[in-house]
Formats: structure tokens, C-alpha cells, sequence
């Protein structure tokens, strides 16, 4: 069965993922864009704001807030350490306690909190998770610039995590042959694969492991 051709922006079938983050890539970055094809003018360079739910009890579940929408990724699976997840659930705001008693605070895996609204903004739902002893609101900055090599998604980005700043580079497809062979292009073999939600739990404190060259 011939492979799906996958580009950049757009849907396809879930993908396996390849990112780490540090203080440096340098090197792979630079390898990264001669190896690249030439991309869409869109995705080159992009900025966004986000913040990020992180809870003590939770590593499955990926909670994201941009642009007023909240998006909560679940994880898969694995194979050989590329991580494979699944959208769990989306919702905008305002929105309702029905939602935040079923979807939302069950994802984040803690004791739920008391509610005292039908309908909660997205400040008052940030206020909720600051007042919770084990959840944290993250703030994040990204700016990336994206890529395509050996037909996977690449990226390199330079991420403000509360004001800190760290350096992510990944490779995502729906093929883990590709994305092996452009983690050794990259000369990244064995650098450890760190998603988004450990990533910012080390940068916080909520954990104590090290990012992968600190």
C-alpha cells in the first residue's frame, strides 16, 4: 500500500512524533533546512500565543488554549519511543460546567473542583486551575519555522515557557521509517523524545528531570 503524502497544515491520519527540546540545536537546525524541500510561504515563519494546562497526576492528556478554543490531545501509543496521539476533545469559550464535570477536569485527572457557575470565560476557567493544588495555567510563546524532510513534518521553534526560553525541534508522519531516518539526518540518534506537557512540567519545576542538553 503506497504511503499518504502529507503536507504541511493540513489533516491527515494520526501521526507518530518525534520532538525533543534544550538549550541548543544549532547544528540539527541547520541540517534541518538544507535537507528541507522547499515548503509552503505560509508555515516558513509563525507566532502564537498559548497556554497550556499541566497537572501533577496527568501524562496522557495534552490540554492546549489558543485564540479562545481549548483542544485536549490524548496519548496512543508508541512505537520504538515515537509517540502517536489522538484529539480527546475540543471546545471554545464561554463555556459550560456540564463540559468542564465530563470532558475537561476528568482529562486532567485530579479532584474536581467546586463550581459555582453554569457558564465559566476563559478567565474565570484560568482561575479555576491557578486555585487547584495540582494543576498549573502555562503560559506559552512559540515561534516556528517549519520544513519537510524525507516526506515528514519538521519544525524548529524557539518557545517562551513562562518567560524561559527553549528550543524544540521535531519531525511528525504517519510513516516511522521516515521520521528514524531524518532524527539520523539530523545526527539527533538517541537525544530523548520530549513532548509538549513534559517539556513544560521540567521548565516549571513540576518535575525534576532536565531537558535533553541542559
Amino acid at each position: 500500500m503506497a504511503k499518504e503524502e502529507l503536507k504541511i497544515g493540513e489533516i491527515s491520519k494520526p501521526r507518530y512524533e518525534f520532538r525533543t527540546f534544550g538549550q541548543n540545536f544549532d547544528e540539527a537546525a541547520k541540517r534541518m533546512a538544507r535537507f528541507s524541500v522547499p515548503v509552503p510561504e505560509k508555515v516558513w515563519e509563525r507566532e502564537s500565543e498559548e497556554v497550556y494546562i499541566v497537572s501533577r497526576t496527568n501524562d496522557v492528556n495534552n490540554t492546549k488554549i489558543r485564540d479562545g478554543k481549548m483542544d485536549i490531545k490524548t496519548f496512543i501509543g508508541s512505537v520504538d519511543s515515537l509517540e502517536q496521539w489522538n484529539p480527546l476533545m475540543k471546545g471554545e469559550f464561554p463555556i459550560s460546567v456540564n463540559t468542564l464535570k465530563k470532558e475537561v477536569f476528568p482529562a486532567f485527572k485530579v479532584e474536581m473542583p467546586e463550581f459555582q457557575k453554569e457558564i465559566y470565560t476563559l478567565e474565570e476557567f484560568l482561575n479555576l486551575i491557578r486555585s487547584h493544588k495540582d494543576l498549573a495555567a502555562v503560559r506559552v510563546f512559540k515561534r516556528r519555522w517549519g520544513y519537510m524532510v524525507n516526506d515528514t513534518i519538521c519544525e524548529v521553534a524557539e518557545v517562551l515557557i513562562n518567560g524561559a526560553k527553549v528550543i524544540t525541534l521535531s519531525s511528525e508522519s504517519t510513516e516511522v521509517e521516515d521520521i528514524k531516518k531524518t532524527i539520523s539526518d539530523l545526527k539527533l540518534d538517541g537525544v530523548e523524545n520530549i513532548n509538549y506537557l513534559q517539556a513544560i512540567k521540567r521548565v516549571i519545576g513540576m518535575t525534576d528531570k532536565k531537558l535533553a542538553n541542559e
